[in-house]
C-alpha cells in the first residue's frame, strides 16, 4: 500500500508517540528539550561559580520529578478515570509542595552564594518564572498522554472491528451450514411420525438457535441469559444427533444478575463447539459436556469440560485450533490483560477454565 508523503509523515509521528520501541528516545528528547529550557531562564546566572550549575540541577530535577509524576501517577489514576476534579486538586496541590521545596532550597542552601542582594521583587519574579514555565510543560505532557491514549484505543477499536467481522463471516460459512440444517431436518421428519410433541419443540429450539444467530449476534453486548438459552439450544440440539450424549449447565445466579449482566456475543461459542467435537467417542460410550458459570467480585468465570476419547481425533484441527487462536485474540483485545484463559487438555477430560471482568 502506497501513502502520500503527508500521510506517511502522519503514520511515523503517531507510531512515535506510541509505539514502545520508541519510549527510550521520546523521554531522551523530552529530558533534553526541558534542559534547554531552563538553561535558557535567567533564576541560575543570579548565583556565583559552580553553584549556579548547582541550582539549575537542582530546579532541574524538582520540575521533573512533577512532570513524571503527573505523567505516570496522577494521569492514570484519576485523568484517565473521569476523577476530574481530584486530578486538578492534586496537580496544584503539587505545583506548590514542588515550588515551595525549590523556594526552601534557595533559602537555606544557596543564599549565601547569590549576587547582589536579595529583593522581593526578584523574588517574587523568580516564583512567578517557575509557575509560567512549570504549567505550561505539565499541561504539555498531560496533553501528550492523552493523544498517546487516544491513538493506541483507536488501533484496538480498529483491530477488534476487523477481527470481528471475520470472525462473523467465517460463523456464517462453517457454523451454519446447509450439512447442519440437512441432519436437523431430517431428525424433524423421523420425529413427526414417531413423537409429534418433541418434534414440535425440536423446531422451536432450531428457531430460537437461528434467531440468536441472525439478530442478537450482530450487537455489540448480549444478556448473559440469552447466551445461556443459546449454549442449551446447541447442546440440544446436538443431543438429539448423538445418542449417547449429554450436557449440563450450571449457574446459581440470581434471575436479575442473568438478565442485567452483559458480554460480547458469541463469547463462549467457540470453546462449546470444540467440546462438542472433543466429546465424540467412537466406542460408543456416553460423553458429556459440563458448563458452569458464576460472577464473583464482579469477575464471571466460565468452565467447559467435555470428556475425551483417547482413540478419537478431531477431523478438522487446522479449523478447530484457528477458532481458538482468534477467540483469544478477541479476548486480548476486549479485556486486555484483564482475562485469565487456561486450557487443560487430559486423557479422559477436556477443561476450559475463563475469567473475565463484568
Amino acid at each position: 500500500m502506497k501513502y502520500s508523503p503527508w500521510k506517511f509523515e502522519e503514520i511515523l509521528v503517531m507510531d512515535f508517540l506510541v509505539e514502545g520501541k520508541f519510549k527510550p528516545l521520546r523521554h531522551l528528547l523530552f529530558l533534553v528539550f526541558f534542559f534547554f529550557l531552563l538553561y535558557s531562564a535567567r533564576f541560575w546566572h543570579e548565583y556565583s561559580g559552580m553553584y549556579q550549575y548547582y541550582v539549575l540541577v537542582f530546579v532541574y530535577s524538582i520540575l521533573i520529578a512533577m512532570v513524571y509524576i503527573n505523567i505516570y501517577v496522577l494521569v492514570p489514576v484519576f485523568f484517565f478515570k473521569t476523577k476530574y476534579v481530584t486530578y486538578l486538586v492534586l496537580l496544584v496541590l503539587m505545583g506548590v509542595v514542588g515550588l515551595n521545596i525549590i523556594g526552601y532550597g534557595f533559602k537555606f542552601f544557596f543564599t549565601e552564594f547569590r549576587i547582589g542582594a536579595i529583593h522581593k521583587e526578584n523574588e517574587k519574579g523568580g516564583i512567578y518564572e517557575g509557575i509560567l514555565m512549570c504549567i505550561p510543560i505539565i499541561l504539555t505532557t498531560t496533553t501528550v498522554k492523552l493523544l498517546q491514549k487516544w491513538i493506541s484505543d483507536n488501533k484496538r477499536i480498529n483491530e477488534l472491528s476487523n477481527l470481528t467481522l471475520n470472525m462473523e463471516l467465517n460463523e456464517l460459512r462453517n457454523q451454519i451450514n446447509p450439512h447442519f440444517l440437512f441432519n436437523m431436518l431430517n431428525n424433524v421428519k423421523a420425529l413427526i411420525r414417531t413423537d409429534p410433541a418433541k418434534a414440535s419443540m425440536v423446531i422451536v429450539k432450531l428457531s430460537e438457535f437461528l434467531r440468536y444467530q441472525l439478530y442478537e449476534n450482530s450487537e455489540e453486548k448480549t444478556l448473559l441469559i440469552s447466551e445461556i438459552d443459546f449454549l442449551s439450544n446447541f447442546l440440544n440440539l446436538e443431543k438429539i444427533r448423538r445418542d449417547q450424549f449429554s450436557f449440563d449447565i450450571r449457574t446459581v445466579l440470581d434471575k436479575r444478575v442473568l438478565n442485567s449482566t452483559f458480554i460480547p456475543p458469541n463469547l463462549f461459542t467457540t470453546f462449546v463447539e470444540n467440546a462438542v467435537k472433543h466429546s465424540i467417542d467412537i466406542s460408543g460410550k456416553e460423553s458429556y459436556v459440563k458448563i458452569e458459570i458464576d460472577i464473583n467480585h464482579k469477575q464471571l468465570h466460565f468452565i467447559c469440560i467435555n470428556s475425551r476419547s483417547t482413540g478419537y481425533s478431531v477431523p478438522d484441527k487446522k479449523n478447530s485450533g484457528l477458532g481458538l487462536a482468534n477467540i483469544t485474540r478477541r479476548l486480548e483485545l476486549l479485556y486486555h490483560d484483564t482475562f485469565e484463559l487456561n486450557i487443560e487438555s487430559g486423557d479422559k477430560e477436556y477443561i476450559v477454565n475463563l475469567k473475565i471482568p463484568v
